[in-house]
């Protein structure tokens, strides 16, 4: 302990490697004086009351010091490095400075640096800790000497993380057609510049070669066609900006949007057989949990979607004989299976609108899934409707190619 350090009644220093931590000394638990209730913390040394160490872990902290043991608090205090992944902030490295050879060894295992935050894991906001590439990083700073502490801090459900990932989306909106709007005005104001200066060149005024005037001319010219560049520039970044823009906006119905959440959670589902068959323990638990909490999220987003009259199509819709709708063309339903249909094979669909078994052209078959139909017809239906195709065409109403009206093709 440094001879000029402070004193305290209740606390004493002990070295711990190259760091400090304050430790409550011993004293009598029923006269009230417990850890985390003195002047500095007693795991990261700031003033108490302490922001990220509430009482309960540091009165951890103390006890697993008094047996000799270590938390990962203390662990976190006592280490070179700590990698440190939240959903607010993602997977970022802390204790880390210009030339310690840090960032050189996590760059070549995909890490990004900025300024703000420093060392982090493009990619790692708002979505649970990729634990390998994590182990990976901090394998290859402990191969540089330095010890590292690996902290993990994952408080938000995954309701709570698509809203915040709506809010950002909203956000980059806002900041993106801030940018377009500006990359538009000054695309408009260079537009504008040029045209001023063209007009000394009004019904073609040629350069005169030789005149007094003949410099001012040419450097004319040269800022025209300057700002006119400017101004084709400026506008294909207002067009750029406004694009993204316009993705941001659409964030929350493109990620919501029902057949893309049907095929997210039939993958999700595959996933979490997958852990259940490979994993055990208390990794099982961790990573099955956070499966289920997200199949149970996008359950609801789909159930909110069929309320809204978005029809879910499944096997109870179709018998053998009906008629799909997928792609803008009819074909005959061959077999009805429990995630699919076998339908004949959709290159026979090529100019044509229906499609049947016996008309089919190519004998392959393919297997529609559920996400991918659009509408059904019974073998009826389908009947009367190309009675009714055939008479139009027999009559001159229609071209022979048409075989389905697009109010036909509807679901």
């Amino acid at each position: 302990m440094d001879d000029g350090a402070p004193a305290c009644m209740d606390c004493t220093v002990k070295a711990t490697g190259l760091h400090r931590i304050q430790i409550a000394g011993r004293v009598d638990q029923t006269q009230g004086s417990i850890p985390g209730k003195g002047s500095t913390c007693l795991i990261c040394g700031t003033t108490n009351p302490c922001d990220d160490h509430d009482a309960e872990r540091q009165r951890a902290a103390f006890e697993a010091t008094e047996q000799g043991e270590s938390t990962n608090d203390t662990a976190e205090a006592t280490a070179d490095i700590v990698i440190r992944h939240t959903h607010e902030s993602g997977t970022v490295v802390e204790g880390s400075s210009k030339g310690d050879g840090v960032w050189e060894a996590l760059k070549a295992h995909g890490w990004t640096y900025r300024r703000e935050p420093g060392i982090f894991l493009r990619g790692s906001r708002l979505k649970d800790a990729d634990r390998w590439r994590i182990n990976q990083g901090a394998e290859a700073v402990r191969a540089l000497g330095f010890s590292v502490a690996l902290v993990i801090e994952e408080a938000m459900s995954f309701a709570e993380r698509e809203e915040a990932r709506e809010a950002a989306a909203a956000d980059r909106a806002e900041r993106y057609e801030s940018r377009a709007g500006r990359a538009q005005d000054a695309g408009d104001a260079a537009h504008d510049r040029s045209n001023r200066i063209a007009e000394r060149f009004w019904m073609g005024q040629p350069i005169l070669v030789g005149h007094h005037s003949e410099n001012r001319a040419r450097r004319d010219q040269e800022r025209m066609h300057n700002s006119m560049r400017k101004s084709i520039e400026e506008g294909k970044r207002a067009t750029y900006w406004t694009g993204r823009a316009a993705a941001a906006e659409n964030y929350e119905a493109y990620r919501k949007e029902p057949r893309r959440t049907m095929r997210r959670i039939e993958k999700l589902e595959a996933d979490l057989r997958r852990v259940r068959r490979n994993w055990t323990g208390d990794e099982l638990t961790r990573r099955a949990g956070a499966l289920e909490e997200e199949i149970s999220y996008w359950r609801e987003v789909l159930a909110q979607a069929e309320a809204d009259g978005f029809k879910i199509w499944s096997k109870a819709d179709f018998k053998k004989g009906d008629y799909v709708l997928s792609g803008g063309t009819w074909y005959e339903v061959l077999r009805v299976n429990a995630k699919s249909l076998t339908i004949p094979h959709i290159h026979n669909g090529i100019g044509v609108k229906v499609v049947t078994k016996a008309a089919a052209r190519i004998e392959w078959t393919w297997t529609l899934p559920y996400d991918d139909v659009f509408g059904r017809k019974s073998a009826e239906e389908m009947a009367t409707h190309l009675n009714r195709a055939a008479a139009q065409e027999a009559a001159g109403a229609v071209r022979p190619a048409a075989l389905a009206s697009p109010e036909d093709e509807q679901p």
